[in-house]
Order: C-alpha cells, then sequence, then structure tokens
C-alpha cells in the first residue's frame, strides 16, 4: 500500500514559498501513490514523469531554501548544505526506479519529505519567521 502524506500545519516553517514548496512535494508524493493505486495501465509513463517533477521540485526547492538561509544568516547552513548533498546522493545512485519497486520508491520519498519538513520547521522556523 502507498503511503500518502497530508499537510499538518505544525510543517509550517513561516515562510510563504518554503511552505508552498513543502505542500507541493507532499503532493507530488501523494500523486505517486495515485500512480501506484490506480493500477493505470500506463504506470511506467505517469510513474516516471510524476518521479521526475518530484525531483525537478526538489532541486528547485533546496536552491530556493538555500538562498533564503544564507540570507538570513542561518547559523547551520553547512548541515543544510550536507543534507541536500545527501538527498542528490540519493536522488541520482540509489532511489531510482531501477533498483526499487515503485511502491517501495514511493515509500521512501514520501517519509524522507516528511523527515526534512518537520526537520525544517523545527530548525529554522526562528530564523524565517517574519521580522
Amino acid at each position: 500500500m502507498p503511503k500518502r502524506v497530508q499537510w499538518n500545519p505544525d510543517y509550517n516553517v513561516g515562510h510563504e514559498i518554503l511552505d508552498g514548496q513543502h505542500r507541493a512535494i507532499l503532493a507530488q508524493c501523494n500523486a505517486l501513490a495515485n500512480c501506484i493505486a490506480d493500477a493505470d495501465p500506463e504506470i511506467d509513463v505517469t510513474f516516471n514523469a510524476t518521479f521526475a517533477a518530484l525531483m525537478a521540485q526538489a532541486r528547485e526547492h533546496f536552491a530556493a531554501e538555500e538562498s533564503l538561509l544564507t540570507q538570513c544568516e542561518y547559523p547551520e547552513l553547512e548541515a543544510h548544505q550536507n543534507e541536500q548533498d545527501e538527498f542528490d546522493y540519493l536522488a541520482n545512485e540509489i532511489i531510482t526506479t531501477e533498483n526499487f519497486e515503485k511502491i517501495e520508491l514511493q515509500r521512501f520519498l514520501a517519509l524522507w519529505w516528511i523527515g526534512h519538513i518537520v526537520g525544517s520547521a523545527k530548525k529554522y522556523r526562528s530564523s524565517l519567521a517574519p521580522r
């Protein structure tokens, strides 16, 4: 069974752009779940397109996050960069449709992004809150 994820207001980091990106990424995780649950005969095409869109959103999100954290002089910017590097490595080398079944890939992505979003809310909220 795919892992569906719902937005929780506690996930807000307090910045409209990042919160919107986080919501969109979770929506993409759910779109991957829909591809699997619908048993679409074109599942490979639909899943791969949705997966590619999620990866593009992830790159855009990390760039926006890094830019905003740099602007607010976030003291743990290196830790953020390490998390981004980890995701890039996982996305490029490990979490691929060649290495995992679609359902495993979807579950991993949903759980990874929930972890990132919850962690971001805890770490970044005070730095990104409107001044």
